[in-house]
C-alpha cells in the first residue's frame, strides 16, 4: 500500500527550481496544489534542480546528493542548457537516457510513475531576441531534443508532458519574470494544469 502522503521528486534545472519565482509559484508546487485539490494527499515536492544544469551536471548532483527512493511520482525536465551550450542532439541522447533510467529506478522501477516534461522554447523570449539569437534555430534544436525525449519516455513506459507550446505563447510580459527569460508563476500554472492529468494517471500505477 502507498504511504499516507505521496512522495514527489522533481529533477531538473531552472525551470524546475523556478528561477525568479517564489517556491510556491513554481510548477511542482502548483502541481502539488492541484493534486491536493483533487483529493491526493501529497507531501511537498523534493526538488533537485539548479539554474544552469545540463544533463551531466544533474547526474553529478544526484551522485553527490542521492535521492531516497521509492517515490510515487518523479518528474524529469532537463536539456535546455545542453542546447544553450551548443551540444547536439546526439550528445544529449546518452545523458538523457541515463537520467531517465535513474528516474524510473527512483520511482520503484515503475516507469508509469515517471513524467518527462518537455523543454520550453526560450527563443521566443525578449532575452533571446534582444541578444540577437537565431530563434528559428533554437526552435528547431529544442524540437529535436524534445522528440528524442518523447520517444525515450514513451519507449520506457513513462509519460511525456508537452509544455513547449505553452512556452511559445510567452511574448506576454505576464508570462515571464523580470529577466525576460524565465516563466512566471502565471505561466507555470498553465504547465501544472497540463501535467495534472498525467500525474493522476501516474499515481494510479501500482507494482
Amino acid at each position: 500500500m502507498r504511504p499516507a502522503a505521496v512522495r514527489f521528486l522533481a529533477l531538473g534545472d531552472s525551470y524546475t527550481i523556478g528561477e525568479g519565482v517564489p517556491r510556491e509559484g513554481g510548477w511542482p508546487a502548483q502541481l502539488r496544489a492541484l493534486l491536493g485539490g483533487a483529493g491526493v494527499a501529497i507531501a511537498a515536492p523534493e526538488i533537485l534542480a539548479t539554474t544552469g544544469w545540463t544533463t551531466d551536471e544533474l547526474s553529478a548532483a544526484m551522485d553527490a546528493n542521492p535521492p531516497e527512493p521509492p517515490y510515487d511520482l518523479v518528474t524529469l525536465l532537463i536539456g535546455v542548457n545542453d542546447q544553450y551550450r551548443g551540444r547536439g542532439v546526439d550528445a544529449y541522447r546518452d545523458g538523457f537516457r541515463a537520467l531517465l533510467g535513474r528516474a524510473v529506478a527512483l520511482a520503484g522501477d515503475i516507469a508509469r510513475r515517471v513524467i518527462v516534461v518537455s523543454i520550453p522554447d526560450w527563443g521566443v523570449t525578449p532575452f533571446a531576441q534582444a541578444s540577437g539569437r537565431d530563434t528559428a534555430r533554437i526552435a528547431r534544436e529544442i524540437d529535436g531534443f524534445n522528440e528524442l525525449a518523447r520517444e525515450a519516455a514513451l519507449g520506457a513506459g513513462a509519460s511525456f508532458a508537452d509544455v513547449t507550446g505553452i512556452s511559445r505563447q510567452a511574448e506576454s510580459a505576464a508570462l515571464l519574470v523580470d529577466d525576460g527569460l524565465h516563466p512566471s508563476a502565471a505561466q507555470y500554472a498553465h504547465w501544472a494544469a497540463a501535467i495534472l492529468p498525467l500525474a493522476m494517471q501516474a499515481l494510479e500505477a501500482e507494482t
